[in-house]
């Protein structure tokens, strides 16, 4: 009795079994049925808009003039009247370098001027010496000559011997070579009172140069601005820019006209042009966006250093664009507590638009993808050498997408301009991105994503 009720109690149960899974199998096909078919996708039409094309970078901000002063002589700073942050003006005297040395210096040139002088002096007192020792010799001369014309007369009449008509010759020789002496001696003279005038100029520069070395112990601002760094203390020594580079003291920059400096790929700065419109946002402000302009553009690459450009094509070559800030575009940032919103250093990033259209075809930029080219014959791909890409779109037509071929133009950071290929009002998929870059083919079944939580809402409503 027992086993006969076991067997019919496994019997209803083996029935049970298979009457879940009949009605599971059925549920299945049933919701299989009931599944909607195609490819889920999304849909915005093609409209016409204005598009603004941007070149985005980052970099730094900076004033658009800083200078850095150095000191033209070695020395000790013995005195130091500025701090960072103070304002200065032109001529301004900003720091003193011990001038004891440039004094000494000094006195030792006035006295080697003093001596050239007194050398140019006697020289001119040995002109004047041998042009009266001339002159008397030319009236000695001119006595001599008259004798010698009396005592030729007086010999050709017998009154004097040949021995003092001889003499009197002999006198004017005489006489004659100490004038040509003295003639040399005068211009012996005057070219040493020349060689004393060169001295004395010499001597003038010579002195000229250590008063200016002595002055350039005094540094004084060549600007207006702001010390925007300082790199010295009172007492450092400080090397000359006469004898090598330098010591950097301190830099003197102009805050009420700032720049930012960023680096441009060199795939972008061909669309890049002086005078683009910039916006600016500078890290230190969140949520302010400024205006500029750009105002320089560099010719060679930034990584070109003094040794010449590298090779390496693995390097990424950059070119340094200056933007100005518009400063009535944070005119209102500045007051008695913050005269100067920016600092040198600030992080910045710009957008830099290089292009403007309005009123052109455009479609979402996710909606362009790429697909191979096919022959137009058989259908068949072109062999790998011949392989051709070409942008697509996949436009909407009923329940299917048709592939349209189309030709682009600039775009932003949102939309792309068409230029050939589709037509105002149409129906283009925007996403998934799957399904827009390898899922879907001309005549592909797709369906429109329901908005579930838009659903939701009406419903609650």
């Amino acid at each position: 009795m027992e086993k006969k009720n076991k067997k019919k109690s496994n019997k209803w149960l083996i029935i049970g079994l298979v009457l879940i899974i009949g009605a599971m199998i059925a549920a299945a096909i049933f919701k299989g049925k009931s599944k909607p078919k195609g490819i889920e996708i999304t849909t915005e039409k093609v409209e016409k808009r204005t598009i603004k094309e941007t070149v985005s970078a980052s970099g730094k901000v900076f004033p658009e003039t800083e200078v850095k002063i150095s000191s033209d002589v070695s020395g000790e700073i013995v005195d130091l009247y500025v701090e960072e942050g103070d304002s200065v003006y032109v001529g301004q005297l900003l720091a003193k370098i011990d001038p004891d040395a440039f004094f000494s210096a000094v006195e030792r040139g006035e006295a080697g001027l003093n001596s050239a002088k007194a050398t140019l002096a006697n020289s001119k007192a040995n002109i004047e010496s041998s042009r009266a020792q001339k002159e008397q010799i030319l009236a000695q001369l001119e006595n001599a000559r008259t004798i010698n014309n009396r005592n030729q007369k007086l010999y050709k009449d017998g009154v004097i011997s040949q021995v003092d008509y001889e003499t009197s010759q002999t006198n004017v020789r005489q006489l004659e070579a100490n004038l040509r002496a003295a003639e040399a001696s005068i211009n012996s003279a005057e070219k040493s009172a020349e060689g004393a005038g060169y001295q004395v100029k010499s001597s003038e520069a010579s002195l000229k140069e250590l008063k200016t070395n002595l002055s350039r112990t005094s540094i004084k601002s060549p600007t207006n601005g702001i010390v925007s760094s300082l790199s010295v203390e009172k007492g450092e020594r400080v090397v000359g820019t006469i004898q090598m580079t330098g010591t950097e003291m301190m830099r003197i920059a102009n805050l009420n006209s700032m720049e930012v400096q960023v680096d441009v790929s060199e795939n972008d700065i061909l669309r890049v042009n002086l005078n683009d419109e910039v916006d600016i946002e500078v890290d230190a402000y969140l949520d302010k966006t400024f205006k500029g302009a750009v105002t320089e553009i560099a010719n060679s690459a930034s990584n070109i250093s003094s040794a010449g450009m590298s090779l390496n094509t693995d390097q990424v070559t950059n070119f340094i664009v200056k933007i100005r800030i518009d400063p009535s575009s944070y005119g209102g940032m500045i007051s008695d507590q913050q005269k100067f919103p920016f600092r040198p250093g600030m992080s910045a990033s710009v957008d830099i638009y290089t292009n403007e259209k309005s009123d052109i075809l455009t479609v979402p930029i996710q909606c362009v993808t790429v697909r191979e080219k096919e022959d137009e014959d058989d259908k068949k791909k072109k062999d790998k050498d011949e392989e051709e890409q070409i942008e697509v779109v996949f436009v909407m037509s009923g329940d299917t997408v048709r592939m349209a071929e189309v030709t682009t133009g600039i775009q932003d950071d949102e939309y792309i301009q068409i230029l050939t290929g589709l037509e105002v009002n149409e129906d283009v998929v925007t996403g998934p991105y799957s399904a827009v870059s390898k899922k879907l083919k001309e005549g592909k079944t797709v369906r429109i994503k329901e908005d579930k939580k838009k659903d939701k809402e009406e419903e609650e409503d």
